[in-house]
């Protein structure tokens, strides 16, 4: 009679801990993938200004702000995009299914691993879901080789590709030599790209380059303000459409968001205005945020690769995925066979919250977990920065997770 939805792993996992937390247990937050940065003062600010506007921005979003995202944008990464071409809409997560939703019929590439949402999200938008396998020596990076073999498996005239770098579970990007080839067989096989570049800004090396850039005429770029700005419960997202894409789409996806979210909230997107105004004025933002990230991030990361944990060093936001495979055996002894046995027993044992690869597209037996290396109170501007010292739970959380490897 209904339809079958799950809730979201990720918000799961929250909810799960904050149940833990409540009664009174010490928790390494480690599961859901929330920046702990506050957004910038001045867009604070602005906020609470523009408090009073309650009236109802268009579907599309304040043509004002579309201007200064689409100066913003190229200024950041080299993404053209006319502010007609851009749609503004509560979260990017939104956007995303309004896309999906926008074809009838599809075949939809998803890569493993990916971020929760996009299966399900093409799930109940009826289409064809096609994983695309990867591996740890891979970099979980899907590839041109990886498009041909699964054009074997489509059914439908229609194929979208959901590409999402820096990536969400695994913190890493993709190089410019493997974004032209994967944007060549795209163009060969006409495939529509999402590219969610929701942790662009957040690349480590402050040189992300839009997928639009190399495939112009197909792809559709998601992005907002939830993790480069701290402003995830704010919901605001965008999508830049292509100038080149068919009018019926843009026309499609504008009547879907009159017919469900209306618009975004109009306060949010006047504080939005003074986040995109000027690239140049909030780059130090971003540079401090990012010097802070990596240095976490490769922290954890040469910890756990230390006691046997695999794990590559990120490259971007704020995840490293470890892979737990080559303490296989002893796992296995100790009763732990799967990726939702390894979380629920570290939690249980170290109170350190995990989400299992299951959760990101992987068969249940794969024991490896993403972390989110986010449970730290962020040091004041242009304080000298020291993990140990800055960040006490991410050391206790790494500490816990070895000494529970070790000992199992």
């Amino acid at each position: 009679m209904y339809r079958k939805v799950e809730e979201s792993q990720t918000l799961l996992i929250n909810t799960q801990s904050k149940n833990l937390a409540a009664q009174n247990k010490e928790l390494i937050k480690f599961g859901f993938g929330q920046s702990p940065f506050l957004p910038p003062k001045q867009v604070m600010d602005e906020l609470k200004s523009a408090v009073h506007h309650k009236e109802y921005s268009s579907v599309q979003g304040d043509l004002e702000l579309r201007q200064y995202m689409a100066d913003f944008h190229k200024a950041h990464n080299g993404l053209t995009v006319l502010a007609d071409d851009i749609l503004i809409g509560p979260g990017s997560k939104v956007l995303i299914f309004n896309t999906l939703m926008a074809f009838e019929k599809a075949d939809v590439f998803i890569p493993t691993p990916a971020w929760v949402s996009y299966g399900p999200q093409a799930k109940l938008a009826g289409h064809n879901i096609i994983q695309l396998p990867t591996d740890f020596d891979q970099k979980w990076r899907i590839s041109a080789e990886s498009l041909k073999k699964a054009s074997k498996h489509k059914s439908h005239k229609a194929t979208i590709l959901i590409l999402n770098y820096p990536g969400n579970p695994d913190g890493l990007t993709y190089s410019k030599g493997e974004l032209k080839e994967i944007a060549n067989q795209a163009r060969i096989q006409n495939i529509y790209v999402i590219s969610d570049e929701i942790y662009g800004l957040l690349n480590h090396d402050l040189n992300h380059k839009s997928f639009a850039n190399y495939y112009p005429e197909k792809t559709i770029t998601t992005t907002g303000l939830s993790k480069w700005c701290g402003a995830g419960g704010w919901r605001f997202g965008a999508v830049f459409l292509p100038n080149e894409i068919e009018s019926d789409l843009k026309k499609t996806m504008i009547g879907i968001g009159s017919e469900t979210y209306s618009c975004a909230p109009t306060p949010v997107q006047i504080a939005a205005r003074t986040a995109y105004k000027n690239f140049q004025d909030i780059s130090w933002y971003i540079k401090w945020q990012v010097n802070i990230l990596s240095q976490i991030g490769n922290y954890c990361s040469d910890n756990l690769n230390s006691s046997g944990i695999r794990v590559h060093n990120p490259q971007g936001g704020f995840y490293i995925f470890p892979d737990f495979s080559l303490h296989q055996e002893k796992l296995h002894a100790a009763g732990i066979k799967t990726s939702n046995d390894l979380c629920s027993t570290l939690l249980k044992d170290t109170g350190v919250v995990l989400l299992p690869a299951h959760a990101f597209g992987f068969e249940e037996n794969y024991l490896a977990a993403r972390l989110a290396y986010v449970d730290f109170i962020p040091p004041l501007e242009n304080s000298h920065f020291d993990v140990e010292k800055n960040c006490p739970k991410v050391k206790i959380g790494i500490d816990a997770i070895i000494k529970w490897i070790e000992n199992i």
